[in-house]
């Protein structure tokens, strides 16, 4: 939501106002006493963090040209990278050493900071936002449709078996909500989403090949330490630290895609060579049991690839739309990639379960029945997610060999002008 209210009241307003609930939430959060005030403490807090990413691309974009931009999405790569390694780093910390407060508390100076870095410069990023009537029908439709498709893809093979009536319900109004958007989109004078936006040849196929990408990249994330546990018996603090291949490595790719794109006149083939790079990675972890040594090397294969994707995906995006339009189709990119990520998860676990037996949990409490699987039946299981994973990089790689290279705007190099 926070994009396209961006594009209609202006990045400095919105970016107050996300930071701002984001704080909120975290101070209530932390005072929380009991369970369903932090959930909807929680709530609010997601609101406002939701907001934070869509909001600093655009203005990422409205400073930026979109030749020079790809080097500045691959910084964003190393602030998530930082993020996910550090975050749960320092809140074990926290939690085994202070108290569970703190996770929360540590959000109030870093936003404040946040605001006392933006706000004094955010006068001098050009306007491109239009003030128009706000669609709240389109944007509450939109949102009531994600929030239940989030609920089906957490609750489904867990709390209730898939084809349940409870989940067989929800399906059914999650899509009833997803058709109602659609037609009030199609019939409102200003839609939220307007639906011609997300059309053509350049912004369908990025949004699709950056959800893979990274639905791949959390899916494994979130399933990974449970193959190092049972498989190389590491520790739970060892195979956390066995993730960094697949989550740092990702910046060297995304870094590497960022100085292409700035002087390459066929900007999207480094994209495309990593992607597939990637797919053949899962492809071979999935057919081959492997010494650790071996797997860490070819989980950053494919992480190296997999980072690609999201400089070239991300410039392509804003490049192909008006510039008042620049924080709808980004907070729509976001919006569509936190599905995927959450759909990649739920199938991993339902892949898992299949090829382990449907009676045991993967995580919580009733980690039980888990540790009590082989090693070989565990590497059997993952090798069906990973090939799950090269599925996705493979229609990655076919996104991005069919979306439309538009020529990006920006000085031009030496080899470009000799062509």
């Amino acid at each position: 939501m926070f994009g396209t209210l961006s594009d209609i009241y202006g990045r400095r307003a919105m970016v107050i106002a996300a930071l701002s609930l984001f704080v909120m939430g975290s101070i209530l959060c932390a005072v929380a006493p009991n369970m369903p005030v932090l959930i909807l403490a929680r709530g609010l807090q997601g609101l406002g963090g939701g907001g934070i990413m869509p909001i600093v691309q655009t203005v990422i974009s409205d400073l930026i040209s979109p030749r020079e931009r790809g080097q500045y999405q691959a910084y964003f790569s190393g602030v998530w990278v930082a993020a996910g390694i550090g975050g749960p780093i320092l809140g074990g910390v926290f939690a085994e050493h202070l108290h569970w407060s703190m996770i929360f508390w540590i959000n109030v100076p870093l936003s404040l900071a946040a605001l006392g870095l933006l706000l004094p410069k955010m006068g001098k990023i050009p306007t491109f936002h239009r003030r128009r009537k706000v669609d709240w029908l389109g944007g509450v439709l939109l949102m009531a449709s994600a929030v239940v498709v989030m609920l089906v893809l957490t609750w489904g093979g867990n709390r209730y078996l898939w084809l349940s009536p409870t989940i067989t319900a929800m399906m059914g109004a999650s899509l009833a909500l997803a058709l109602a958007f659609v037609w009030h989109a199609g019939r409102a004078e200003e839609p939220f989403l307007p639906l011609s936006l997300i059309g053509g040849r350049v912004v369908p196929y990025a949004i699709l090949a950056g959800s893979c990408a990274l639905g791949a990249m959390v899916g494994l994330t979130v399933h990974l330490p449970l193959y190092y546990e049972v498989v190389y018996h590491l520790s739970a603090s060892e195979a956390g630290l066995a993730l960094i291949p697949l989550a740092a490595i990702s910046t060297a790719g995304a870094a590497i895609a960022g100085r292409t794109m700035a002087h390459a006149k066929h900007y999207k083939r480094v994209a495309i060579v990593g992607d597939a790079c990637a797919a053949l990675a899962g492809m071979a972890l999935a057919l081959v049991a492997l010494p650790l040594w071996a797997l860490l090397v070819l989980l950053s294969i494919f992480s190296l690839g997999l980072g690609t994707t999201f400089p070239v995906t991300v410039v392509s995006i804003q490049n192909a739309v008006a510039r008042w339009q620049v924080g709808t189709v980004t907070g729509a990119m976001n919006f569509f990639r936190a599905l995927m990520s959450s759909f990649a998860v739920a199938a991993f676990s339902a892949i898992l379960l299949m090829a382990l037996g449907a009676d045991i949990s993967l995580g919580g409490e009733h980690r039980g029945p888990v540790n009590s699987i082989g090693g070989a039946d565990m590497i059997t299981a993952f090798s069906y997610v990973f090939g799950a994973a090269a599925v996705l990089l493979a229609c990655a790689t076919l996104c991005m060999i069919l979306m439309e290279e538009k020529p990006l705007a920006g000085p031009a190099t030496r080899v470009e002008m000799a062509e």
